[in-house]
């Protein structure tokens, strides 16, 4: 007969294996996501993530799509005797972060083909980044576009659990309007001079 101490130890393990897991493995695929979706047409993006919440005009060639997502935390085991999980995870998420449960997906269109995918928000789980935002993608990585890219996610592959891709060059019309086209950055050490000036 197993002891109430060593089945406690199994379920506080159990529990945070489980989390773990999510978290790595839903953080991979929201990173694939954001290499995966590069280069395809709006529509395909409306087929498999939905309508997006909204969306900003910038110019006639590029827009901004934001979507949002938000998920649950799963219950743990309140504190009980001998091992204190919910203390242990609270310790955890202060010190790592993680316990996230909501994501804002920000997408560039440029030219009607999505050119960029950021995310943001209290979006990580306890494993990984952006783990939560894989909710707003998991339409689009189960039930793949023809205009998505194909990505290796195999170990030796470009995708992380911890890290985003780097995000893609863009093109002109979709980082520069004619205001900003004609002023740009000059870093300086004299704090009387402005640091956006018109271009020379």
């Amino acid at each position: 007969m197993m002891r109430p101490v060593f089945l406690r130890m199994i379920v506080a393990l159990t529990s945070t294996a489980a989390l773990s897991g999510c978290g790595y493995f839903d953080s991979r695929n929201a990173h694939k996501a954001q290499y995966e979706m590069i280069g395809m047409t709006s529509y395909d993006l409306q087929s498999c993530a939905g309508i997006p919440a909204s969306t900003k005009k910038l110019n006639d060639t590029t827009e901004l799509w934001q979507y949002d997502g938000s998920m649950a935390l799963p219950t743990m085991p309140a504190d009980s005797g001998f091992i204190p999980v919910q203390s242990a995870i609270s310790i955890y998420q202060s010190a790592l972060g993680g316990g996230g449960t909501t994501c804002r997906m920000l997408v560039r269109v440029d030219h009607d083909r999505v050119s960029e995918v950021h995310y943001t928000g209290n979006d990580d789980e306890y494993i990984g980044t952006d783990g939560i935002c894989s909710i707003i993608t998991r339409g689009c990585a189960r039930q793949r576009e023809s205009t998505m890219r194909r990505v290796n996610a195999g170990p030796f592959g470009p995708v992380s659990a911890f890290h985003p891709p780097r995000t893609p060059p863009q093109s002109g019309t979709a980082t520069y309007s004619d205001q900003s086209g004609k002023y740009v950055p000059k870093f300086s050490k004299d704090d009387t001079q402005p640091v956006i000036q018109p271009v020379k």
